[in-house]
């Protein structure tokens, strides 16, 4: 009945604990989740959970944060592009929230970074899973000048504004609500809930982190996921099961998990 569009299990406190979180998301009828890779150092163990559960997929990337790992190449992307069970080139963006004194100037390993995945996507014709963080314009604009739309992805655990999700909608991409959405704070994020048409959103738990009210402050799990998705459907006034039929096919339309078995 749902998915779990990006979680984390390859994450100390949840690696150990994979028999039971997909105990807990079968009896939640959370039926499906893309585990995604932070490194290129974590993506064997990412890789695996995908190859031994028929119900993971998995994606390749090095997070923008990620300082002091292996720097990706396109051929390093592609190379694990093609094996089984990957469905995504991520999570990949930019993030200028923590610049440790450093200025945006100095990013530019990031989007030089953010240029090999877009590449890598395009060629390996899978999508992009995008984290960005006081970063939404230079963002947007390498993914314009980068041809991003030939690819189509995400923009995951949204918390930008409306003019970017406008913006992400103008380049083909889904737009992916976490747990945040269920937080009192939120109201601008729930106006951009309301906003995004149905037929583009994700839900994700981004897992082990943001997990839903009533549950926040705890270590999030895909069995969770539900919350989210019925704090979208109040929000659009909808059914539950309506938001996650859409939601499910949504992630089928992107990811195509169905052809990468």
């Amino acid at each position: 009945m749902f998915v779990d569009s990006h979680c984390h299990l390859s994450f100390p406190g949840l690696a150990e604990r994979v028999d039971t979180i997909r105990a807990d998301m079968a009896a939640a009828q959370v039926e499906r989740a893309l585990c995604i890779c932070t490194t290129l150092e974590e993506f064997e163990a990412v890789h695996g959970l995908a190859t031994r559960h028929d119900n993971f997929w998995c994606s390749v990337g090095v997070h923008p944060d990620n300082e002091g790992v292996r720097e990706p190449t396109e051929a390093d992307l592609l190379e694990r592009a093609v094996l089984p069970r990957v469905v995504a080139i991520g999570e990949t963006g930019l993030d200028y929230y923590r610049l440790n004194g450093r200025s945006v100037a100095d990013m530019e390993w990031q989007r030089e970074r953010l240029r090999i995945h877009i590449r890598a996507a395009r060629a390996a014709r899978l999508p992009l899973v995008i984290h960005t963080r006081s970063a939404s314009d230079d963002t947007l604009r390498i993914l314009k000048e980068e041809g991003a739309e030939a690819a189509g992805g995400v923009f995951h655990c949204f918390t930008e504004t409306m003019e970017v999700a406008r913006a992400a909608l103008d380049l083909g991409f889904y737009v992916s609500f976490s747990g945040i959405l269920t937080f009192k704070n939120a109201v601008d994020l729930q106006a951009v809930a309301r906003f995004v048409p149905l037929e583009r959103c994700l839900i994700e738990t981004d897992s082990p982190y943001l997990a839903p009210v009533p549950y926040r402050g705890k270590t999030n799990t895909p069995a969770l996921v539900p919350y989210v998705a019925r704090q979208l459907a109040a929000l659009k006034e909808l059914p539950l099961e309506a938001v996650a039929e859409a939601t499910s096919a949504n992630f089928e339309a992107l990811f195509r998990t169905s052809s990468k078995t």
